[in-house]
């Protein structure tokens, strides 16, 4: 679980920059262990080589950092439960520059891929400041589209520079929900017929159950992973499958993976890669708690939405988090 990427080039453009309840009780103990042990503070040379540790591992034949930058905060959108106020705050802190130097930082740490948003930034950034990000954007699949459009919008996100594509979580979770799966099967043949792995991405753990029953030939899953112990999580009562899609009581835009425990029993049942995303609930659960539960209960990489000043102290959480639990109950697939 250990591959080492190559360190990022220093970024040189004049006037630029001026200056992260289990399945089964007994692994308790272990994720209490490793989110105290990756709590602690990191050395000065820890922190200083953090883009030389920081592990990756492989998606088809591209080498993928273990920590991914999540696209919602480069592409403008954040879940914010009922702060009305945090759209605004976002655009007038995030500018094209701020995005830049956030694309600096995060390849300067160690992070060398983007996920499912941001690619005309990632573009630019690679292109004026010589460097080297990935990117894995999303292919939205509906019901009534045609398969020349679908090729067409595959034939785009391909030509973005993807190094793996996907099939949007809010897609197939529609096309789950209305028992279209097949349509999920045609998306991800599509795909595969231009060489890059191919992923699937849901909120909804039907989402990868339906996949494996229909041997939908993926590449990999990409699934939401956090626990429930934060005060504005639904309550169980109010839980309902993809109630992120309809809304109802006890939905305020704040939880993304409605039954852990039996998502963390499932996919210890798949041998794919698991990228899972989401799982700082969007903010209320803080990294030195969400990375440990991620990583140990079976995630092979996790995409983070991060601010540029969260972005050093994430990537030295992560590069330790999966030093220590290079042991786990899901074998690391990648």
């Amino acid at each position: 679980m250990n591959e080492q990427p190559r360190p990022a080039r220093a970024l040189t453009r004049r006037g630029f920059i001026q200056t992260s309840t289990l399945a089964a009780t007994g692994a308790v103990a272990a994720i209490s262990a490793v989110t105290q042990a990756a709590a602690a503070p990191a050395t000065d040379n820890q922190a200083s080589s953090t883009a030389a540790t920081l592990p990756c591992g492989r998606i088809g034949k591209a080498s993928i950092s273990r920590l991914l930058l999540g696209g919602n905060l480069i592409g403008g959108w954040m879940h914010a439960r009922d702060l009305k106020y945090s759209g605004a705050l976002f655009r007038a802190y995030v500018t094209e520059q701020k995005l830049m130097e956030t694309l600096h930082l995060a390849e300067q740490n160690g992070i060398n891929t983007v996920f499912e948003t941001g690619a005309d930034y990632v573009q630019r950034y690679n292109r004026e400041f010589r460097g080297h990000l990935q990117i894995i954007p999303h292919i939205e699949v509906n019901p009534g589209q045609s398969d020349l459009a679908l090729s067409d919008h595959i034939k785009q996100q391909v030509d973005t520079g993807a190094v793996a594509l996907y099939v949007w979580g809010v897609s197939a979770d529609r096309l789950v929900q209305t028992g279209a799966v097949d349509r999920i099967r045609k998306a991800v043949e599509m795909a595969k017929a231009h060489g890059l792995p191919i992923g699937v991405g849901g909120h909804s753990l039907l989402v990868p159950m339906a996949c494996e029953k229909n041997q939908v030939p993926c590449d990999f899953y990409v699934k939401t992973l956090h626990s429930d112990n934060y005060p504005s999580a639904t309550p169980k009562p109010l839980r309902k499958e993809f109630i992120w899609l309809d809304g109802g009581e006890g939905w305020y835009d704040n939880m993304w993976c409605i039954n852990p425990e039996e998502t963390i029993a499932f996919m210890k049942t798949v041998s794919k890669p698991w990228l899972a995303f989401k799982v700082l609930a969007a903010g209320a659960i803080y990294p030195r708690e969400a990375f440990p539960y991620a990583f140990k209960n079976g995630a092979d990489f996790i995409a983070v939405g991060m601010f540029d000043f969260q972005i050093k102290e994430n990537c030295e959480l992560a590069a330790k988090v999966v030093r220590l639990v290079q042991t786990r109950e899901r074998p690391c697939p990648a």
